[in-house]
């Protein structure tokens, strides 16, 4: 799984038929306090997710291990929304 922070929406106005009523995010990865850590990349949202929220993230076939995403055509998928991390006793991000 990846932390990663919401950065925006994307709007589609064609798509794969079992992709339709779908909402897609772009993410970045990000460090357990907050600090973006990699390229951007689309995630779908099953959590209704907001922009700057730190969210989890799950890939590859993982991702199309939920109900809302099996057998659809999922690479990315927002399976959690971050209310805090501690790292080593110590709080490093909360809401």
């Amino acid at each position: 799984m990846i932390l990663a922070r919401v950065k925006g929406t994307m709007v589609t106005t064609r798509r794969a038929q079992k992709a339709q009523g779908a909402r897609y995010l772009i993410v970045t990865p990000c460090t357990p306090d907050g600090k973006e850590a990699g390229p951007a990349f689309v995630a779908l949202d099953t959590m209704g997710s907001g922009p700057g929220e730190v969210v989890l993230v799950s890939q590859g076939s993982s991702a199309r291990q939920t109900e809302e995403t099996k057998d659809r055509p999922v690479d990315a998928v927002i399976i959690g929304i971050v209310d805090l991390v501690e790292e080593k006793g110590k709080l490093v991000f909360k809401k």
